[in-house]
């Protein structure tokens, strides 16, 4: 993956947030399962809005990556993605908010 192009920035900027918000959600419900953490009190949806958007805003390393390599190609790809995923979180989330 050391290349300057569109698709690869694409391709990473999907694949970071989706494999972050699975471990993170997975590891929440472990420390339920444990005992160690409890979803009382909380709104529905509360850790799935929470992970998701700490999820996408991962990709803030990649394109610090990138940058320090001057990789402006690869850079345009993770922000769209992760435009794409944060308009994605906004219609999915948002109307549950109010």
């Amino acid at each position: 993956m050391n290349r300057n192009e569109l698709w690869v920035g694409l391709v990473a900027g999907l694949l970071l947030p989706i494999m972050s918000f699975v471990l993170l959600y997975e590891i929440f419900n472990l420390l339920e399962t444990k005992g160690a953490a409890s979803s009382a009190g909380f709104s529905p949806g509360f850790r799935e809005r929470t992970v998701g958007i700490i999820a996408i805003a991962i990709n803030i390393f990649l394109l610090n990556l990138y940058r320090r390599r001057r990789w402006d190609q690869a850079m345009r790809g993770i922000v769209i993605a992760t435009s794409v995923l944060a308009m994605i979180w906004v219609v999915r989330y948002v109307p549950s908010l109010f």
